[in-house]
């Protein structure tokens, strides 16, 4: 016999979504403000589902030509040639820096991706109500934010390499609209990451009590 888990929630209890302080709220309707650093309380963020929902496919609609467009110029002698992502790292392995050409595509293909699936993972999770695996999907949204902030070394390279080659009118390097692109991505996965409100997975296995 499956026992339900004992929820802060079911105990009428509210956490801070700044500080991470727990406390029972004075007005079940209304929770007020955090005595410690004066944030607003909410049992459940507002709208977090439809945000989280609207910056993931934004950010997968961008993902598309962050990788199919050329995210970086190189003009030499009079001639252009666009390198995409995927475009440099078959060059990095083909030259033999495998190991960089591997960086960069787990840093610029996969864990984009990768971070999209998640987060399409845990809205479905939500919004199904599946039962189960609440720790694990903690874990994945921890990993999600984590990671999050390392996923600019592509646009690092590039800004890197277009202030260090310039030798005109012999050679230069100018940023391609890939870029672009992939900044979207990584900065609306962010957002998205932040918007989705975890508590929303234990709510899943009861609902909130009432506090009429």
């Amino acid at each position: 016999m499956m026992v339900a888990a004992l929820t802060a929630a079911r105990q009428g209890l509210v956490s801070c979504g700044t500080c991470g302080l727990l406390l029972r709220p004075a007005w079940p309707t209304e929770p007020g403000h955090c005595p410690r650093c004066g944030a607003g309380l909410d049992w459940r963020h507002p709208n977090s589902l439809q945000r989280t929902w609207a910056l993931t496919l934004a950010a997968a609609v961008c993902y598309i030509p962050a990788n199919a467009l050329p995210v970086m110029v190189t003009n030499a002698l009079g001639s252009s040639t666009p390198d995409t992502i995927m475009g440099g790292v078959v060059f990095l392995v083909t030259s033999g820096s495998w190991p960089l050409g591997l960086i960069v595509l787990i840093a610029s293909v996969m864990i984009p991706l990768g971070k999209l699936l998640a987060l399409t993972w845990l809205l479905i999770a939500v919004q199904r109500g599946a039962m189960g695996g609440e720790r694990d999907h903690m874990r994945m949204i921890r990993v999600v934010r984590l990671i999050g902030r390392w996923s600019m070394l592509d646009v690092f390279v590039d800004t890197f390499t277009v202030a260090l080659v310039q030798l005109q009118p012999l050679m230069s390097v100018e940023p391609g609209p890939g870029v672009v692109f992939f900044a979207a991505v990584v900065v609306l996965t962010m957002l998205a990451a932040e918007s989705f409100d975890p508590r929303l997975l234990w709510d899943t296995k009861q609902a909130l009590p009432s506090h009429d």
